[in-house]
């Protein structure tokens, strides 16, 4: 009976043995998906001589600020730009919300006539597009959007895949029965769609509301295109004229008319590291409010037993 309790009592212990090599398991996975952006922090305060002399260090032989004042250089225009961006980000994230909940929901509804005709119109989007030239005559000339924030925020509103995994997640997702429910109850299309759909929609609009999110922060290209008044400049396309400026300086340093000293202590690698952190890192403090609803949006569609 002894033999047959220890037997029983370490078999009870096996999941506590996994569970524990699991967790070692992530946590190293996790400590190699942080490590990069900690260490592109670190090189960013370090001296770019010691830099060029030791490389990269987890320690710098020295610290320095410089690649930093390098970039706040630009002043007024900085904080400008970040405040065009974060402006970007927060409408076009609502607005691309609420064009995806409204298309997938009503190609998701069966009662809906045209439901196939336009959940092929979205999804022929995905397969074929008209190309940059007719979408640059669209938006300058039909739409007279350039030079308006409009332009940085109405070409990423509608994404059809987007649309795609909300469809899918309101046919597999939402029963059928609460929308009956509801109209049994007098409720409209609206009010069901506003009082029923959406609180049951929460961990889908989080993930699609993620992905919209990084999709604005990061774009630069409709900036380079549309945008020409240095006050609509957002954050990545002015680092991105940082870098460009600064790559011009570093392939004429043989030019006399640049001074040999300046170039010298431009702060080549150690800014571009700086660029990364101030346009990476407010965007990661935007993920703790979707991360309750991010790993149950990123099932839609799974099979459920």
């Amino acid at each position: 009976m002894r033999a047959k309790s220890i037997k029983t009592n370490d078999f009870h212990r096996l999941p506590t043995l996994w569970n524990v090599i699991f967790n070692i398991i992530a946590g190293i996975f996790a400590f190699a998906c942080v490590f990069p952006f900690l260490f592109i922090t670190i090189i960013s305060f370090t001296d770019e001589t010691s830099l060029a002399a030791n490389g990269y260090w987890i320690i710098p032989q020295k610290w320095s600020l410089e690649a930093y004042r390098y970039v706040f250089q630009s002043g007024d225009q900085l904080f400008r730009s970040y405040g065009i961006t974060i402006t970007i980000t927060i409408v076009g994230t609502l607005v691309s919300l609420l064009l995806t909940a409204l298309f997938s929901y009503a190609i998701s509804r069966r009662s809906f006539k045209y439901r196939n005709f336009f959940g092929f119109f979205a999804f022929f989007t995905m397969l074929f597009n008209g190309g940059l030239v007719p979408t640059y005559i669209v938006v300058t000339q039909l739409l007279g959007m350039k030079d308006t924030l409009w332009a940085l925020i109405l070409p990423l509103a509608g994404n059809a895949f987007y649309i795609m995994i909300m469809r899918t997640f309101f046919v597999t997702s939402v029963p059928e029965a609460i929308i009956e429910s509801g109209k049994i109850d007098g409720a409209g299309e609206f009010g069901i769609f506003i009082r029923l759909i959406l609180p049951l929609s929460l961990p889908g609009l989080a993930t699609i509301g993620l992905f919209s999110t990084l999709g604005y922060w990061n774009d630069w290209f409709n900036a380079l295109l549309y945008i020409d008044k240095p006050d609509l400049v957002p954050l990545q396309s002015m680092l991105m004229r940082i870098e460009n400026s600064m790559q011009f300086l570093l392939q004429n340093t043989n030019n006399p008319s640049f001074g040999t000293g300046v170039l010298q202590s431009l702060p080549a690698d150690t800014s571009r590291m700086a660029m990364v952190v101030l346009a990476t890192g407010p965007i990661i403090f935007a993920y703790p409010f979707f991360q309750r609803y991010f790993i149950q949006g990123l099932t839609i569609g799974a099979v459920k037993e």
